[in-house]
């Protein structure tokens, strides 16, 4: 969509302040629109998160969720990047920004998306090796998964979808029993990012 012109904004972050707007004022065109944020953190972990958790939405929309799954995954997805980046000093606002809800939305629900596909593909029941063979692009979000798993176990940070996704991609848990385990935790009060 960039190459073919179509309008899109993205999150440039940096810590020196003047580097940054340099960035953007090279960068920007009115049909890309750079927006500038001082929240490194943030912004790595969006665009680490956000891969993992659109191949928990690509393998819901595989085994035929529906939209309500979806969304309830891109929710709470969006809780659990928000309490890893606290606990790793990022901003709770940049969470609800580009590199956080924006790029979150735009992985999790387009055909488009590397991450997105690989999980539908999980979903209908293909191999994770048979759907890495064919591809030519890279999905991240295999590679990311163990690695935000831990990061979020190093933290004492609760990450359900994310330690599922790793569960199904790296210690051979079949989907359906990651699906039944995580249907299955307690109930309990929506509390924003701090559940």
């Amino acid at each position: 969509e960039v190459a073919r012109g179509l309008p899109v904004a993205v999150t440039l972050a940096a810590r020196d302040r003047a580097v940054g707007q340099a960035l953007v004022e090279a960068l920007g065109a009115p049909h890309f629109r750079p927006y500038l944020s001082d929240d490194v953190i943030g912004a790595e972990i969006g665009g680490a998160v956000k891969n993992v958790i659109a191949i928990a939405c690509g393998i819901a929309h595989g085994r035929g969720f529906g939209d309500n799954g979806r969304a309830a995954l891109i929710t709470r997805g969006l809780a659990e990047m928000t309490r890893l980046c606290l606990a790793k000093g990022g901003k709770a606002e940049t969470m609800m920004g580009l590199s956080g809800l924006g790029d979150l939305v735009l992985t999790c629900t387009s055909e488009q998306s590397r991450n997105y596909s690989l999980g539908a593909a999980l979903g209908r029941g293909e191999t994770l090796k048979a759907v890495l063979k064919k591809r030519r692009s890279v999905a991240e979000g295999v590679f990311s998964a163990a690695a935000v798993a831990a990061l979020a176990k190093r933290h004492g940070v609760e990450m359900p979808i994310v330690a599922a996704v790793d569960a199904v991609l790296n210690r051979d848990t079949p989907i359906d029993r990651a699906i039944e385990a995580r249907l299955a935790r307690p109930f309990r009060a929506e509390a924003g990012a701090a559940r």
